[in-house]
């Protein structure tokens, strides 16, 4: 239950925030809107750091050097989100980021990429894709 109140939690801020960057981004300019985003993102992971007193420092030297490259991919993230709302709107945009990231989860799930439990996927997921696939394409349509 807890994971899918935070799932559902990021989903909602997900949304926010693509929405206020676009904005902020036709304001300012895109890579600024990203840098802002970033900032902020850093600074209130560095307070909640700060205040719930945590974390193994020492664990950075167990991270292989690839995964610590993963916060610099919401950088790219940003700003795909910002220039994408501006050309193509908002529900699109998001619609289209969640259907991406299920495939690419999908091929990471099954095939145990980066150290992951492998995964069997069977019709259904595959079905539930292709229906979400569909749901965009009438959403473009309209």
């Amino acid at each position: 239950m807890k994971g899918l109140l935070f799932s559902i939690l990021a989903g909602v801020f997900l949304a926010l925030q693509s929405v206020v960057n676009s904005r902020v981004g036709q304001d300012i300019g895109t890579w600024k809107a990203v840098m802002i985003n970033q900032l902020g993102g850093f600074i209130l992971a560095g307070l909640i750091l700060v205040c719930m007193r945590g974390g193994n420092w020492r664990g950075f030297r167990e991270v292989k050097p690839l995964y610590l490259l993963g916060g610099a991919f919401a950088a790219i993230i940003v700003f795909s989100n910002i220039t994408a709302i501006h050309l193509v709107g908002a529900t699109l945009t998001v619609s289209a980021v969640l259907i991406s990231q299920l495939c690419l989860t999908f091929a990471i799930d099954s095939r145990g990429w980066f150290d992951t439990v492998r995964k069997s996927m069977h019709l259904p997921q595959f079905i539930g894709i292709g229906i979400m696939i569909a749901g965009v394409i009438i959403l473009r349509l309209s």
